[in-house]
């Protein structure tokens, strides 16, 4: 059926827009398969192999024996049974299905898109990027696994950072290529300039907060130092002797890596009152309801962030504190927009 120009950017809008939820989606089903330990319980690629679970006993015995060689198991898990297994299996089986769709969902659609030559060449360059990114995020994704099936019981927490830094760039360019099509502003995000330095460098502190998160994540850091607003009586964690200066520089270590991630909170929001001032200060009325969105966003994953700790990492909060992150990164990517020349 011949489709006509206006439809195909119709279409081509929608794609974009499902396509965002699902990235949004699998960063969801991702966090809580890390908070589940589920993340090495499929202990091979199975690229085409795995699409299907196991489908009878002898599959999932298969399965399970692979899990056992593993050093997650003997030393974490070692009592779990088959059926305990399954649990955690399924959370991973399901994390893997979603993101063979979404690549799926991505490229089908954008030959199509190509082929047809009626979207400007330019956002179809930066959904051949995002493609790239998605493929790239696969490999990865099986990177990091593999940084945990020996030696150690869980996933290098550098390699987990990667991971989620890539999602949070594919999903940043499915918002702000949506938000450019709607508006037909057609704006680029690097340049630079005097009005979109300091938005940038917000969107920049973010994205550093994010890489600490996970490193957090990835190193149970938030199981120690569970109180607020100091660690355990300390502004600074008691348990680090810092010989000199390269020491603050050691992200393995579990208390300086939360102190970071704090502190990096504490600074974010000071910089976001600066941006409130600048804003009202410059009179920019246009951006007075996003601004407002996006301190709302911020305050909601502080507190969202200070009673996942002191709950002792409520898995549920742990999850919802994830799900803010990507809402105040969309926030503050609005807010840029509106601001960019």
């Amino acid at each position: 059926m011949y489709l006509n120009e206006r439809k195909i950017n119709s279409l081509f809008l929608y794609w974009l827009i499902i396509s965002l939820f699902l990235v949004f989606f699998i960063i969801i089903v991702g966090g809580l398969t890390r908070l589940t330990n589920s993340g090495l319980s499929i202990t091979q690629w199975e690229l085409l192999r795995g699409i299907l679970p196991p489908l009878n006993d002898k599959t999932w015995n298969i399965y399970f024996y692979q899990y056992m060689q593993i050093p997650q198991y003997k030393l974490l898990n070692f009592d779990m049974t088959i059926d305990e297994f399954k649990v955690i299996f399924y959370w991973e089986y399901f994390h893997r299905l979603i993101a063979r769709f979404i690549g799926l969902f991505f490229f089908i659609p954008l030959v199509y898109f190509y082929f047809t030559k009626k979207i400007k060449k330019k956002y179809i360059n930066i959904c051949l990027l995002i493609f790239f990114l998605i493929l790239l995020q696969g490999i990865i994704g099986w990177y990091m696994v593999e940084s945990g099936l020996v030696n150690v019981i869980t996933v290098s927490h550098y390699r987990l950072s990667i991971h989620l830094s890539v999602a949070f760039l594919i999903i940043s360019a499915l918002f702000w290529l949506i938000k450019d099509i709607n508006s037909k502003g057609e704006k680029l995000f690097f340049k630079i300039s005097n009005n979109n330095l300091p938005f940038q460098f917000l969107i920049l502190l973010i994205f550093v907060q994010i890489i600490m998160g996970a490193f957090v994540s990835g190193l149970d850091a938030g199981k120690i130092y569970q109180t607020w607003p100091m660690m355990n009586g300390d502004y600074f964690p008691n348990d680090l002797l810092l010989k000199n200066v390269n020491g603050l520089l050691n992200f393995d270590n579990h208390s300086l890596v939360q102190f970071y991630h704090r502190n990096l909170a504490y600074l974010i929001t000071l910089y976001t009152l600066f941006l409130v001032m600048f804003i009202y200060i410059k009179k920019l009325s246009n951006l007075y309801s996003s601004l407002n969105i996006l301190l709302l966003f911020l305050i909601l994953q502080i507190v969202i962030g200070i009673f996942t700790l002191i709950s002792g990492l409520n898995i549920y909060l742990a999850s919802l504190h994830q799900i803010t992150s990507v809402l105040l990164v969309f926030s503050a990517l609005n807010l840029y927009y509106l601001r960019a020349n």
